[in-house]
C-alpha cells in the first residue's frame, strides 16, 4: 500500500511540475500530510477521444488544502489498485446515465454520456461506497451516479415530467447551455445543513434531472421550495453526499463543503496508515 502511495504522489509531482510550479516546490514530508482526492473525467469525442474536467474542481481541491488526482476510465480492478493510493473521490457533472442502469426507457429528453465514462462512473461510485470507508462527494452527475450505484432512480426530465414545477433548474435555454442560481433548503438534523450552519443558500445549477427513488441508506439533505431532492447524503460519520448543485461555481459561498470533503480524507488517511 505505501508504494502504490509513493507511485502516486510521485506521478502528481511529476505531472504538475511542468504546469504548476506549486506542488514541484513542496517537500516530500508536505506532500505526504496532504491528502489525495481523486476526480473522475469527462470522455469528450473519438478523434482524438479526450479525457477533460473542468478546472473549478480542480482549484476547489487545491484550495481546500488536498491534491488532485484525475481518474480515467479503468477496470474493477486496475480501480481497486489505485484506490489504495487515494484518500477520497469527488465525482464530477456530465451529461446523461442510460437510464436501464434504474430501469426506466430512454426518455426523448435524455441526452447519453459517453458509454466509457458511465461505466466507468457507476463502478468508482459503487466501489467507494460499498468497499471503502473513504470520502465521497458527487456533484450534479455526480450526485445522480451515487443515487442509481445504490439503486436509487431519477427523474429523467423535470420540465416534461413535473412542468408544474415553477424553480428553473438551468438557464433558459436549456441545461446544457447554461445556468441558473436559485434557493435550496438543507433538511433539519442533516450532516449538509451542519457543514453550512445555514437554512439555505443560493446555488448556481444546470441540470434538467434530479433523484426520484432514493437509493439504499441515503436520505434527502437539501431541496428546492418546489419539493425537488437537491442533495443527498449517507447518515452516520462517513463522508458520503451528492449534491445536485455546482459548489465548485461559487467556491466562497460552498468552501466549507470542500474543506470537509479534505478534512475527512485527511482524517482517513490517517486511521489508514496507523
Amino acid at each position: 500500500m505505501h508504494k502504490i502511495r509513493a507511485f502516486v504522489m510521485m506521478t502528481v509531482v511529476l505531472a504538475t511540475s511542468c504546469s504548476s510550479p506549486v506542488w514541484a516546490k513542496s517537500t516530500a514530508s508536505e506532500i505526504n500530510r496532504r491528502p489525495i482526492i481523486g476526480v473522475n473525467v469527462d470522455v469528450d469525442g473519438d478523434k482524438p477521444r479526450l479525457f477533460k474536467v473542468s478546472a473549478k474542481y480542480i482549484n476547489a481541491i487545491k484550495e481546500s488544502g488536498a491534491i488532485p488526482l484525475l481518474l480515467p476510465p479503468m477496470n474493477a480492478e486496475q480501480l481497486r489498485q489505485v484506490l489504495h493510493g487515494l484518500d477520497g473521490v469527488l465525482m464530477v457533472g456530465g451529461a446523461d446515465y442510460p437510464p436501464d442502469l434504474y430501469q426506466q426507457k430512454t426518455e426523448p429528453t435524455t441526452s447519453l454520456m459517453d458509454e466509457e465514462r458511465w461505466r466507468f462512473d457507476i463502478l468508482l461510485a459503487k466501489t467507494v461506497v460499498e468497499e471503502t470507508e473513504m470520502p465521497f462527494l458527487g456533484i450534479c452527475a455526480g450526485c445522480q451516479a451515487l443515487n442509481i450505484s445504490q439503486g436509487g432512480s431519477l427523474i429523467q426530465d423535470i420540465p416534461t415530467k413535473l412542468p408544474e414545477m415553477k424553480v428553473a433548474h438551468a438557464s433558459k435555454d436549456g441545461w446544457q447551455t447554461g445556468f441558473n442560481v436559485h434557493e435550496v433548503t438543507f433538511e433539519k438534523g442533516t450532516k449538509l445543513k451542519e457543514i453550512y450552519k445555514v437554512d439555505a443558500l443560493s446555488v448556481p445549477t444546470s441540470h434538467h434531472q434530479c433523484v426520484e427513488k432514493l437509493g439504499k441508506d441515503l436520505r434527502v439533505a437539501a431541496r428546492t421550495a418546489d419539493g425537488l431532492t437537491e442533495a443527498v447524503e449517507m447518515p452516520g460519520k462517513r463522508f458520503v453526499f451528492g449534491v445536485q448543485w455546482h459548489p465548485e461555481r461559487d467556491f466562497s459561498a460552498n468552501n466549507k463543503l470542500f474543506q470537509n470533503l479534505v478534512e475527512s480524507a485527511g482524517a482517513f488517511m490517517q486511521r489508514r496508515h496507523h
